[in-house]
């Protein structure tokens, strides 16, 4: 099941520090990618076989519905410090991008085609 978690963030005066540990996140990361200059679009629109996600909005936000064959979430991330972990079970839309959104995407797994089911649970 898709859910938040807070990031460990030290501040001071100097600005913050998030931080991103074995502990935090629940898998090991093997990719990374970020997506920036959506137009309007929605982005994903599928679940994986095998695939952990973590998404983090390093800048501006965006929305994701998620929905696991049994519930069905909505979620604004638009902190820096917030993460939303998807499982692979969690068929995902991420839409209502803020125009200068840059998301972080660590995912569990390497790019694999055959990894992603598109159709959505009924």
């Amino acid at each position: 099941m898709a859910k938040t978690l807070s990031l460990r963030t030290f501040s001071d005066p100097r600005g913050n520090l998030s931080v991103i540990e074995d502990f935090e996140i629940p898998f090991k990361i093997k990719r990374l990618f970020y997506i920036y200059g959506v137009d309007g679009s929605q982005r994903a629109g599928h679940r994986h076989k095998s695939t952990f996600m973590a998404l983090i909005s390093l800048k501006g936000g965006f929305s994701a519905y998620t929905n696991n064959g049994a519930e069905i979430n909505t979620f604004r991330i638009d902190n820096p410090n917030s993460c939303l972990i998807l499982e692979p079970e969690d068929w995902h839309k991420l839409y209502d991008f803020d125009s200068d959104t840059i998301l972080l995407v660590c995912a569990s797994e390497y790019f694999n085609e055959d990894d992603y089911v598109f159709e959505e649970y009924k």
